[in-house]
């Protein structure tokens, strides 16, 4: 049986909803529509799902062009919308987990509203690079069908919805947590090649329901019942990440080949 992605999912704006499409580019930074924004709290420190679950309720598009420029538009719960040119405003050094980063602020209405509907002061910035977790290392990740539908098992679920874990790619076509053995190997995904540096492990927002926030699925401790004593990369484990080696088109129903640990 051969290998193929089943799933490819984005947001331009850190844990906000993640959302399908039929294909993406990877370049060496990522996805461009991918992660490209971030929202920081009034220390500069990142805000992600973790720490406010409303996030996963927004849905944001972005779009650029030589005829309209760059367009980020938000869908509030409510069915608001906000819609505007992307202006990017003023340098800011932030606080990315347990790096800094350089961004930059974003000019215009999105921070007042954000920060409405956060009920707390909140600054939307544009990443310079890449916005995921682990920065270029960890552009691209990765998870498989038979890896959730083992988790779901484990948990006494009919089935996980895989934007709980908020991967790139979705592959089907292996047994369950068969991509653990790929770390230290180099994947072909249609057109693009990545090298796969590390197991992703998960934390709190896993826990939460990825289209309105609210914690309702014991995720971390049905991990630990299984998977906890595994000896990987980070604790927890539940999918793959790494960094493009060859840039390309990935596309639902392209295969994937495996190569061998370098």
């Amino acid at each position: 049986m051969s290998i193929t992605v089943t799933g490819l999912a984005i947001t331009p704006v850190k844990s906000t909803r993640l959302r399908g499409v039929e294909q993406i580019r990877l370049e060496r930074g990522g996805v461009r529509e991918n992660r490209r924004f971030y929202l920081i709290d009034a220390r500069d420190h990142l805000l992600n799902g973790k720490r406010l679950g409303e996030l996963c309720a927004l849905v944001a598009d972005y779009s650029e062009s030589s005829e309209s420029g760059r367009r980020l538009r938000l869908t509030f719960p409510d069915g608001r919308v906000l819609e505007d040119e992307v202006t990017p405003g003023a340098e800011v050094t932030t606080r990315f987990f347990s790096k800094t980063a350089r961004a930059r602020l974003i000019d215009g209405p999105w921070s007042a509203a954000l920060s409405e509907y956060a009920r707390r002061p909140v600054r939307l910035v544009e990443a310079n690079g890449s916005a995921v977790d682990r920065l270029e290392p960890g552009v691209a990740s990765l998870i498989s069908r038979a890896s959730l539908a083992r988790l779901a098992a484990e948990g006494g679920e009919r089935d996980v919805d895989a934007r709980r874990f908020r991967m790139l790619i979705e592959v089907d076509g292996v047994p369950a947590h068969a991509e653990d053995g790929w770390v230290g190997s180099r994947t072909r995904i249609g057109d693009a090649v990545v090298g796969w540096v590390g197991h992703a492990g998960r934390c709190l927002t896993t826990s939460r329901d990825p289209e309105t926030g609210v914690i309702d699925l014991p995720t971390l401790d049905i991990l630990r019942s299984y998977r906890g004593e595994l000896e990987t990369s980070e604790p927890l484990p539940f999918g793959i990440y790494g960094e493009v080696v060859r840039e390309g088109v990935v596309r639902i129903g392209d295969e994937v080949e495996v190569g061998p640990a370098q």
